[in-house]
């Protein structure tokens, strides 16, 4: 009769307690990837909202990505900080739910965005004569939208399946943030529901984007291959790069620890691509869109003009 109620109204987050002598170091190093994150991030919204010139599909695409980086980096720091910091750091139950809704919702938006981004490239430099009336305004909001409200509506049926499971115990979760696998392993009842919309999901958000993507950019060389000037070549390539490289990193990511059954769920393995997918990528998205182009560290010095220097 108790088979849908929780017994446990907190979870313990293992963390990196497992190796008490680099918690230190790691919550130092955790911290700046932090701020650089935030502030990264943050610099980028400012300077595309703020730059009339940078009001163009790509760059309303990249507002986007910075914001998903900001929910998904602060919806599991704040805690992972406490806990390198602390002896024991546990999360309410609620408190747990709401971690696994914005960081599922964010990190599986990003996947989405990215597919969205390359379609936009391959408009760009396959399609240049049509590409303001494939890529309107209306449209690109219909796609960021589109994104956003999917992601949403998936989230909230794996948050709410997670809901239906009864925990008894033990509480303590392998990973520093709440996850769908770990929490899994813990459950006293059946997970098969679960396990199913995690393969629908993983196929969905990680195989079938990745070969969208990968299509996208198949076409893309194609037509960059084709240009007779290698400056064209150049110019093309280097609108392409920063997204390339993008895509490269966060699906190593999340190829490397989540397209696996839950019963191969590794811990120390699913650790390493959380610090890569929630702390890593987004302190590096803003320095690889930045540093590699003109018009955004254009428009970030009329904020400081000591970086004209």
């Amino acid at each position: 009769m108790m088979r849908n109620q929780t017994l446990v109204t907190e979870f313990i987050l293992q963390g990196f307690s497992e190796h008490p002598q680099y918690q230190l170091p790691l919550f130092f190093c955790f911290l700046s990837l932090y701020c650089v994150a935030l502030t990264g991030n943050v610099l980028i919204i400012l300077a595309i909202t703020c730059n009339p010139g940078l009001h163009t599909p790509m760059y309303f695409f990249l507002f986007n990505l910075a914001t998903m980086d900001i929910i998904c980096t602060s919806s599991i720091m704040p805690k992972a900080l406490r806990g390198l910091v602390s002896k024991r750091n546990p999360i309410s139950y609620g408190g747990c739910m709401a971690q696994l809704y914005f960081l599922t919702w964010s990190a599986s938006s990003e996947l989405l965005l990215l597919t969205v981004m390359a379609y936009d490239r391959y408009a760009a430099i396959c399609h240049p004569l049509h590409y303001s009336t494939m890529m309107s305004k209306a449209f690109c909001s219909m796609l960021a939208a589109g994104v956003w409200a999917l992601c949403a509506f998936n989230t909230a049926i794996h948050t709410g399946l997670m809901t239906r499971l009864s925990f008894c115990g033990p509480n303590v979760i392998t990973h520093f943030f709440c996850e769908v696998p770990p929490l899994l392993l813990l459950s006293c009842s059946s997970t098969y529901v679960n396990s199913v919309m995690i393969v629908l999901a993983d196929a969905f958000y990680g195989i079938l984007n990745f070969l969208m993507t990968i299509v996208s950019y198949g076409f893309i060389i194609s037509s960059i291959l084709k240009m007779r000037t290698s400056e064209g070549k150049q110019k093309a390539f280097s609108t392409c790069s920063s997204h390339l490289i993008v895509v490269c990193m966060y699906y190593t990511a999340v190829f490397y620890a989540y397209i696996s059954p839950v019963s191969s769920y590794n811990a120390e393995k699913s650790k390493l691509a959380g610090v890569l997918y929630t702390m890593l990528s987004p302190t590096l998205n803003p320095l690889i869109y930045t540093l590699r182009n003109k018009e955004v560290k254009a428009a970030l010095r009329k904020f400081f003009p000591f970086l004209r220097n």
